[in-house]
């Protein structure tokens, strides 16, 4: 069943998807609101001295770069589509403009965290599983950064609020180690600016790294980096399982990878695993069972299970141990999660068939595994994939194209081809 423009669609997260899927909105019509808790693209510019694997092209969308171009802005110049930038770099030359033009500017609303959804005279058990729910207006209660709160009511909800700021636990199988609720507010579990900004965070301390995939990778090099700049500057890193059969650490290769930052990253963080770097000092099989942060000497006593069990002193902690969606959001809504990454069903179970670990290898589906159970509620972007790391800023423009065949009931709109250069149509 269609929803036809001018109908309003509630954004929830002025990410790159948000901001993409605001834009696809807007041009066919619809009234459009996006709600972000902090800045556009807030999450990103938490990790923007990091540059991406993925060249500009593949994260931004061919409608996204002709409205910018069409501003003709004399101070803007867009990258180039095999460009590979930093996160501030993608902000700051193309989200933000973004979120800066004619068709987005009036619609988007900083400062507003959604705390709660829903439908307006309906509970979660009411008309279980009918179409004539969506007669009821969705209903999102919003809370600026004063405390102020306000109801938004739309047609269509879009949740683009992804993972950041919502990371896993670090203890062993998936519960907090003991003392790490005490200790959390002191833990880093990002992407700091190891090498710019919190170079004197890091440097001549001893730094204990948690994770296995690209986001410790970037940390270690960075922190092997640093010790070469300055003096007894220290890493140890832990991963939980050995490392692989097929490599020398604990980073994954692909055969001719595309990517070649991404293998780059991964053969350098697998070279200092193998003790090539007297700085780093790999740790597989081992896991965190106990952390207490000690606010008078700044430091951290880490107790480990495993191979190096134990307890151990750090002046720092990164834990890069992924990030969880939020579905206390959306608890009032009809949905249905998957019991193993917390991603809508359809979804999840598509993604679960595919056992390889290239984020450039999974399947993207067609649009029916968008649709919830929920009428028209959608997941785009990371939050979409769950707890299943695998998502690309590519598949979430795919998402979009996908989803307004669904919301306009038309199977082959598809505006982004519509804007691609002719040589590439």
């Amino acid at each position: 069943m269609s929803v036809d423009a001018p109908a309003k669609i509630t954004i929830l997260g002025a990410g790159p998807i948000g901001l993409e899927a605001a834009l696809y909105a807007r041009f066919l019509g619809y009234d459009v609101a996006i709600y972000e808790q902090g800045r556009p693209a807030e999450s990103i510019r938490r990790w923007g001295s990091v540059r991406m694997f993925s060249p500009f092209g593949m994260n931004s969308s061919p409608l996204g770069r002709s409205a910018l171009s069409a501003q003709s802005a004399d101070d803007l110049k867009l990258p180039a589509e095999d460009e590979l930038l930093t996160g501030q770099d993608y902000v700051d030359r193309y989200l933000q403009p973004l979120a800066e033009s004619d068709l987005l500017a009036d619609s988007l609303h900083c400062g507003w965290t959604a705390i709660a959804a829903g439908r307006a005279g309906l509970s979660k058990s009411d008309m279980v599983d009918e179409e004539s729910r969506r007669e009821a207006d969705f209903v999102v209660v919003l809370r600026d950064q004063d405390g102020r709160e306000q109801l938004d009511r739309s047609d269509v909800l879009i949740d683009c609020t992804g993972l950041f700021g919502q990371p896993g636990w670090i203890g062993s199988g998936g519960v907090p180690a003991l003392g790490e609720s005490s200790a959390r507010a002191h833990i880093e579990f990002g992407l700091p600016d190891i090498l710019g900004g919190e170079r004197d965070k890091y440097a001549g301390q001893q730094t204990l790294v948690i994770g296995s995939g690209y986001s410790a990778a970037t940390n270690i090099c960075a922190l092997e980096q640093l010790a070469r700049e300055a003096l007894n500057t220290q890493t140890t890193w832990i991963t939980r399982k050995e490392n692989r059969a097929d490599t020398t650490g604990p980073l994954q290769r692909f055969a001719d990878d595309p990517l070649s930052a991404r293998d780059q990253l991964a053969v350098r963080a697998n070279e200092f695993a193998a003790n090539s770097e007297p700085h780093v000092a790999h740790w597989p099989a081992s896991t965190v069972s106990a952390i207490h942060y000690d606010a008078h000497s700044d430091r951290f006593q880490v107790t480990l299970a495993g191979n190096h069990q134990g307890t151990h002193e750090f002046d720092r902690v990164i834990a890069n141990v992924g990030f969880l969606p939020n579905v206390e959001l959306t608890r009032s809504l009809q949905m249905h999660y998957c019991y193993a990454t917390e991603g809508p069903l359809k979804l999840a179970a598509k993604l679960l068939e595919n056992s390889s670990g290239d984020c450039l290898a999974q399947p993207t589906g067609d649009a029916e595994l968008l649709i919830n159970p929920e009428p028209d509620f959608y997941l785009l972007g990371a939050k979409s994939y769950g707890r299943n790391s695998q998502f690309l800023l590519k598949n979430g423009l795919d998402q979009i194209r996908q989803l307004f065949t669904i919301i306009g009931d038309r199977e082959n709109l598809d505006l982004y081809r519509q804007f691609l250069p002719a040589n590439q149509k």
